[in-house]
């Protein structure tokens, strides 16, 4: 793994929004089963500019942003303080640990909000090796449906 200059975390604005969408496009290709993104456009029109706008406005869903040195270094989001909304990084930084840091800067934020005995995450197939890595474990097998596969995953806690 390279060492990368220090990673600035901090709560996502709505201002922020255009940043992620352009993140989220970009790796497009990973989450939909055909890379042109046939058959998702639902789970496209989710990740657009009026979706992410309205998902950072709402109290739910809790976004985190990695800023490394004036760009957007990843994007992070829990949604009921529980479910894994959200994780992207950019490609090019891509096995850098910054998917680390962000995972654990959401879990830290929702453990201090309580209540919290699992976490749970829809994870692509591109993405299946860092959720394994960092503890879930898969509930059920590969689900296809709308133009996406996913693997529905749960991190129990221990007291």
């Amino acid at each position: 793994m390279n060492t990368l200059p220090a990673l600035t975390l901090r709560p996502a604005l709505v201002a922020d929004a255009p940043a992620i969408v352009a993140l989220i496009d970009d790796l497009m290709p990973f989450l939909t089963l055909h890379p042109d993104g046939a058959g998702a456009e639902k789970f496209i029109e989710h990740c657009r500019l009026p979706a992410i706008e309205n998902y950072l406005s709402q109290e739910k869903y809790r976004y985190q942003i990695a800023d490394l040195q004036g760009e957007l270094a990843g994007v992070v989001a829990m949604r009921d303080n529980t479910h894994l909304f959200h994780m992207f990084v950019p490609r090019a930084l891509h096995r850098r640990g910054i998917a680390l840091r962000l995972w654990q800067a959401a879990r830290d934020a929702a453990l201090a909000r309580g209540k919290v005995t699992a976490f749970t995450v829809n994870s692509s197939l591109y993405a299946l090796p860092i959720y394994i890595r960092i503890g879930f474990v898969p509930t059920g097998p590969k689900v296809e449906q709308g133009g996406i596969a996913f693997v529905p995953m749960q991190m129990t806690l221990t007291e």
